[in-house]
């Protein structure tokens, strides 16, 4: 699943996996075995049992015994950490819990806002070329710039976490060590600075939550949203564009004056989702399913992508139609499908809606995609379009990032642009598993912390 071949055709790969049953065994990287869901049914059953299926990697046999490389670059996608997304029963409620509540009181219209104006100040970056590459100059940079204000990071310090993420998620660069030392230091001061003084924003509504996570537990779960909210994201807004730029059904529409995204979006999260295949779990003890015998350990990944195609799917439309799977199921659902679809959907249509003559630089079948068992994600997506002149900054136009003043400031806990509700009261079990005492992290220490942002980013 690492392979060149496997990233031009994946499907074709699913449907070959599929006559085997809907479990196969799969290689995730060079002596990294593991089993893959391909059956859509099956994908539901093994997603939502709790008791038969673990989801902490503690319980993965190959690594717990020495069997996997230590150099693996899927180690940093699938080995354990104290977060949301690697943890089961009460731990895993009273993270989730600190997370959902916290993005809960995200206004999605306040949202949608800053990300048009986020979008026009990277348009106004390339406008005036007549061409652009809109990955890494476009949706690479907007979800860093509404994380970034989500967590309540002084606006001027967009263009800081760009640089130390680029430098993460640049497999050539020498300096990673270094840009994962600066991310540390860049999460950390931004969950002191909110423990000191608190604003209206998602790190101090989590702070604030009765679950009383420390502060290593508050920068993994920052960690997790991060890496949950940038690469998916990146490849959500690409996938799309790529669709509507090149698919008849839809490109068809955009000269008309219709910018059918919402049908694009839910046809990429149908057959391309940008997390093709994880939902990792651990068989608890050994267990028959799909007709193969599971050992305990073993691991068992679920293809979302081969789930959402599967025939026994298949049906006469799927417009608005939202069944598929690209955001799981279960417990471990993605708690930010609300944000994550307004980002993606608002930074589509401001594009097209700023350039509406743009067409992709090269044919659609020269588009390759990065290879690597996780992501479906394009190698890059340049575009072409009339040469236009940028727009004279107005009392209504939003400054460059740098400058972007930062919201007023209300009490601490209280509203501003990002909150609809106020604190939550006890959604999660604060006190009887709640510790001042931070939780033990990773002994590998800060490179093994924020390594796996520049492991998903690459697709590794």
């Amino acid at each position: 699943m690492y392979g060149a071949g496997f990233a031009a055709d994946p499907h074709g790969f699913y449907a070959r996996m599929r006559a085997e049953g809907p479990i196969t065994p799969v290689e995730l990287a060079p002596g990294v075995p593991a089993y893959l869901v391909t059956s859509y049914s099956t994908a539901l059953e093994v997603l939502r049992d709790t008791e038969r299926f673990a989801k902490d990697p503690r319980n993965w046999a190959d690594l717990t015994e020495g069997r996997l490389p230590q150099d693996s670059p899927v180690l940093p996608m699938m080995e354990f950490r104290p977060n949301a997304l690697f943890t089961d029963g009460e731990q895993h409620a009273r993270y989730r819990g600190a997370i959902t509540d916290s993005l809960s009181r995200v206004d999605s219209h306040a949202l949608s806002d800053y990300v048009e104006r986020s979008a026009d100040t990277l348009i106004d970056s390339f406008v005036e070329r007549g061409e652009a590459e809109l990955l890494s100059e476009y949706a690479g940079i907007i979800p860093l710039m509404v994380f970034n204000r989500l967590f309540g990071a002084p606006p001027e310090q967009s263009s800081e976490l760009i640089r130390i993420l680029t430098v993460m998620f640049d497999a050539s660069t020498a300096d990673a060590g270094q840009a994962n030392e600066d991310l540390s230091r860049y999460m950390g001061d931004l969950v002191d600075a909110k423990r000191q003084k608190p604003g209206a924003d998602v790190t101090s509504w989590m702070i604030a939550h009765p679950s009383r996570l420390a502060d290593d537990e508050l920068m993994q779960q920052i960690a997790l949203l991060m890496a949950a909210g940038t690469e998916p994201q990146v490849n959500l807004i690409g996938n799309a564009l790529r669709l509507l730029l090149s698919d008849d059904r839809f490109a068809g529409e955009l000269s008309g004056g219709s910018l059918p995204v919402q049908d694009a979006l839910d046809e990429v999260l149908w057959a391309d989702p940008p997390l093709a295949n994880f939902g990792t779990r651990f068989a608890r003890y050994d267990v028959e399913m799909g007709g193969v015998r599971l050992r305990k350990g073993d691991a068992v990944l679920t293809s979302y992508a081969a789930a959402n195609t599967d025939p026994e799917m298949t049906s006469q439309g799927r417009a608005g139609n939202r069944a598929h799977l690209a955001w799981s199921v279960g417990a471990h659902r993605c708690p930010a499908e609300g944000p994550a679809r307004v980002i993606a959907s608002v930074a589509i249509e401001r594009l097209l809606d700023r350039l509406p003559d743009m067409r992709l630089a090269v044919s659609a079948d020269q588009l390759t995609w990065r290879p690597g068992p996780f992501n479906r994600a394009l190698a890059s997506l340049p575009v072409r379009f009339p040469v236009l002149t940028k727009p004279t900054p107005g009392p209504a136009s939003m400054p460059p990032a740098a400058a972007v003043p930062a919201p007023r400031q209300p009490e601490p806990q209280g509203d501003n642009q990002w909150s609809t509700s106020p604190v939550p009261s006890s959604s999660t079990p604060p006190a009887a598993i709640s510790t001042p005492k931070p939780t033990a992290s990773d002994p590998k220490g800060p490179r093994r912390l924020w390594g796996f942002l520049g492991a998903w980013w690459r697709g590794q």
